[in-house]
């Protein structure tokens, strides 16, 4: 697929339209304040996967909590892992870390401002590296995010799906031939900026276009049919049971084990419910599997879905009694607690097992059978 580079005259209209649409409407941004390095890299991480009002809540705690580089890479990565609760994709909260780290050790705590550089960070990519280059150091880099995936194939009646081969390298050819010579700080955000408020996913905001007449899919009435994408992957449906274990006034968790999903985050312990099976009989069975623990009271708690990556999941919890009067010892997680309710929100835990703890303060029986106060 070939698309023509647009003409110089196109260009020059695109730079005028677009750069003065983004200097009139930019967001007030916190990591737009001064386009610290720090910042920048920490919202471009952030915003992978994360919508933009959640990642703006999410920043301004994080930098309240790690203001700068050698704060973050002193932290444990119990800390980081906290401060990133309920963001999802927790690697790219270990990468910051790491990646932290890494800049204390070979760079003298601060972060590189060279792409070869900065492409050897943990979780920074060819976007990511670009983003930072441009924003952050305002180097000559093109960005292709999904926001100028749209607004490109719009603009230029891409008909390929665009997240192909041949879509993605017509892309970053146009974005290379669009970028104008010493202001791609403000470029590459406009181009962001643009196609995240008026060439929006659902349905762009043709009458507040300045371009349209250079967009050959307004000009076709095809706008609504791009991009073009993929056939959509239908969620895996997952489901399991959990047990909130109470004994002795607290309650039992155990850390994820590091190499699998969730490392290092805590949870209560639970399993994989068959098709078909009783949540109720499957409880007991998988709390003894796990910890060997033999519980005698379940109660049901509400039933909790949330969804992750490609799954759709949902979580049958049970209010767990064991009565033997000592806290027993596991023999299978490496680290577990037995702790107070008030102190489960010391933990992170992932975002189904958060809202079962949500939860938990408004069950009449954990206070019965925990002891907690009425």
């Amino acid at each position: 697929m070939k698309i023509a580079t647009p003409s110089k005259a196109v260009t020059a209209r695109l730079h005028q339209d677009l750069l003065g649409w983004f200097a009139a409407a930019a967001r007030p941004l916190p990591w737009r304040e001064g386009y610290l390095p720090y910042h920048v890299w920490v919202s471009e991480i952030m915003l992978q996967q994360t919508q933009m009002e959640r990642g703006v809540t999410y920043f301004r705690r994080w930098i309240k909590r790690f203001p700068n580089i050698a704060t973050l890479a002193a932290a444990s990565e119990e800390e980081v892992l906290k401060e990133w609760e309920g963001l999802g994709y927790y690697s790219r909260a270990r990468n910051l870390h790491a990646a932290a780290q890494c800049m204390v050790r070979d760079f003298a705590g601060q972060l590189p401002d060279s792409l070869p550089e900065l492409l050897k960070l943990p979780g920074v990519g060819k976007y990511t590296a670009r983003a930072i280059a441009s924003i952050a150091f305002q180097q000559d880099y093109p960005v292709v995010d999904g926001n100028v995936e749209r607004l490109f194939a719009r603009l230029f009646a891409i008909d390929e799906p665009v997240k192909s081969p041949a879509a993605q390298s017509t892309i970053w050819a146009l974005a290379e031939a669009l970028l104008p010579s010493g202001q791609a700080r403000q470029w590459n955000q406009a181009l962001m900026e643009f196609g995240a408020l008026l060439c929006g996913r659902a349905a762009p905001c043709c009458n507040l276009c300045p371009v349209t007449d250079l967009c050959e899919s307004f000009q076709t009435g095809t706008a609504a049919m791009r991009p073009v994408t993929g056939e959509a992957q239908k969620g895996i449906v997952v489901n399991f049971v959990v047990a909130v274990i109470v004994a002795e006034q607290r309650i039992y968790v155990q850390q994820r084990p590091a190499g699998v999903r969730w490392a290092s985050l805590w949870e209560f312990p639970g399993g994989h419910l068959e098709d078909g099976a009783p949540p109720a009989e499957a409880v007991i069975r998988a709390v003894q599997e796990e910890t060997q623990f033999v519980i005698e009271t379940q109660i049901p708690l509400p039933v909790v879905r949330h969804a992750y990556t490609k799954y759709r999941a949902t979580l049958y919890p049970f209010l767990c009694h064991l009565p033997s009067p000592i806290l027993p010892t596991l023999h299978t997680a490496q680290n577990y607690r037995w702790l107070p309710l008030p102190d489960l929100e010391r933990l992170a835990f992932s975002a189904g097992h958060r809202q079962i703890i949500s939860r938990l303060s408004k069950v009449s029986d954990l206070n019965r059978i925990a002891g907690l106060p009425e």
